[in-house]
């Protein structure tokens, strides 16, 4: 059904239905003057979103279907001027927004696009670079080495790491396990894995889902990924990623390569990275190390013991997108054999070769696409904007309200902490001394997540769940830019009244 035609609302859009739009011809775009006027407006209204986000409800309270039903099925015949635009958004869409950019967001990993980011998104959408080819855009490309290169030495690895952006960890996994995939079977790339014997991938039983999703894309079969044991802090245990590869070699299978993890989703653990490094180097398998949110924590002293070993590996990710205020989306891979990554997927069709590929790279030759946005640009901003100091001071206050919470939870008859917490991410449970219906786990998961809910539906935080030794656990993940000590002991308060409540009642 289509909506009726908005009308503005005093305050938060700063002007924007105030102005008169000023329509261009039949043809060509909006007019500068439009543009500006409507631009500045916007900016406004950024930088109020960006000051008092949490004026929003965190986790969008919309019905499934509700924004869907309030826009109409057929696109509009005639253009509408942009205020009209900007106060639909505003009226039918902001309503269905998770404020992932709110200080209060706990859950999964908390990102944070910053001013500066976001400035730079805005650039980056202005020029409209395609970096497909060096000559498509010089700077994309260029300052994609630099910006990569300061990164990596902020975070100690060694100048031998390559590095190239894709959007997220998942995409640069599959990217890196497709390279140890040609490095493991001599001519699949020109014959597919036909007659070849199964692959093997290692991961512990705390790696990413995407790894799953990578070996599948790839046509090993998601049984090819072994899944190997952990120790009590939910790291992979070498020992028995030995036996693993042992037992398939013994039983004339490949092992390809090994997917380490510096940060588990769920607890934040940190595989022990140089003995799972030495195992690949005697059995000669490709170690990809995923340390897509943990791996930031190396810029910090205390924390650099994350990426222990990771200078060994073959390929490595970590996303600024995630815990260094670069807006979404921006994964950084680095790998010291990206001659295996051009070999899996380099391929130059006439129409696309130019007189100086010899003399300079090309990013379309490391990956499956060919179209690349100029995020470069945004991650240099940022580290241009924020300086390794100040990220260092940002990360390290994060652990810090990390290390708070934990130590609430330690303290308190009615809650428990289900893992260690060494970084910014508390996975806890609420168990009341004298819990309704008694102490069993299955018992205290519907309690637990009866909390959540409840946390979740006051509108101020949003803090999400995971399992831990199949106990139902709340998570806590402190990684906002603007997330300050207050939001915390808010979100303390939240949890302690509602297992105050809810455990004096059914469970």
């Amino acid at each position: 059904r289509a909506p009726r035609r908005s009308r503005c609302d005093a305050g938060f859009h700063h002007g924007l239905c105030r102005m008169a739009p000023d329509r261009p011809g039949a043809l060509g775009d909006m007019g500068p003057d439009e543009f500006r006027r409507h631009g500045h407006a916007l900016i406004d209204w950024v930088a109020a979103y960006l000051n008092e986000s949490d004026r929003y409800p965190v986790l969008s309270r919309a019905a499934p279907g509700e924004i869907r039903g309030s826009l109409p099925e057929a696109p509009p015949e005639a253009g509408a001027p942009f205020d009209e635009i900007f106060s639909d958004f505003e009226r039918l869409l902001l309503p269905g927004v998770t404020h992932w950019n709110h200080p209060g967001f706990f859950a999964y990993f908390a990102i944070s696009g910053s001013g500066p980011g976001v400035l730079a998104e805005l650039l980056s959408a202005a020029l409209n670079v395609q970096a497909m080819l060096w000559r498509t855009s010089p700077a994309a490309t260029e300052l994609e080495e630099v910006a990569l290169g300061w990164l990596r030495r902020l975070l100690g690895l060694p100048a031998a790491f390559e590095g190239v952006i894709y959007d997220t960890a998942s995409v640069a996994s599959l990217h890196a396990l497709a390279a140890a995939r040609e490095a493991a079977v001599p001519g699949v790339r020109a014959d597919g894995l036909a007659g070849v014997a199964p692959c093997r991938v290692y991961a512990s039983e705390h790696a990413h889902s995407s790894i799953d999703k990578a070996v599948m894309t790839l046509g090993l079969g998601q049984r090819a990924l072994r899944r190997i044991a952990v120790d009590a802090e939910f790291r992979m245990r070498p020992d028995a990623l030995r036996a693993a590869v042992a037992d398939d070699r013994a039983h004339g299978r490949t092992p390809m390569a090994v997917v380490a993890t510096v940060g588990t989703t769920s607890m934040t653990s940190v595989d022990p990275v140089a003995e799972i490094a030495a195992i690949c180097e005697a059995e000669r398998l490709w170690l990809h190390v995923d340390a897509a949110y943990a791996g930031a924590a190396a810029i910090v002293p205390e924390t650099a013991y994350v990426l222990d070993g990771c200078g060994r590996a073959d390929s490595l990710v970590v996303n600024p997108h995630k815990w260094l205020f670069t807006p979404f989306d921006l994964s950084a891979f680095y790998s010291r054999r990206m001659d295996a990554v051009r070999a899996a997927f380099a391929l130059t069709p006439d129409y696309l070769a130019t007189p100086e590929a010899g003399q300079v790279r090309n990013l379309m030759d490391t990956g499956l696409q060919l179209g690349r946005r100029f995020r470069a640009l945004k991650l240099w901003v940022v580290l241009r904007y924020f300086g390794a100091a100040g990220l260092r001071a940002r990360l390290a206050e994060h652990m810090r309200l990390a290390r708070l919470f934990a130590g609430w939870v330690d303290g308190s008859d009615d809650f428990e902490r289900l893992a260690p917490a060494p970084l910014s991410v508390v996975c806890f449970r609420a168990r009341p001394r004298k819990p309704a219906g008694g102490d069993r786990d299955d018992r205290l998961d519907r309690l637990n997540a009866q909390v959540l809910e409840a946390v979740n539906a006051s509108g101020e935080v949003f803090l999400s769940h995971t399992r831990v030794d199949g106990r139902f656990a709340l998570r806590l993940a402190i990684g906002h830019v603007r997330t300050a000590e207050r939001h915390v002991t808010r979100a303390w308060t939240l949890l302690q009244d509602a297992a105050a409540r809810l455990g004096d009642g059914p469970a």
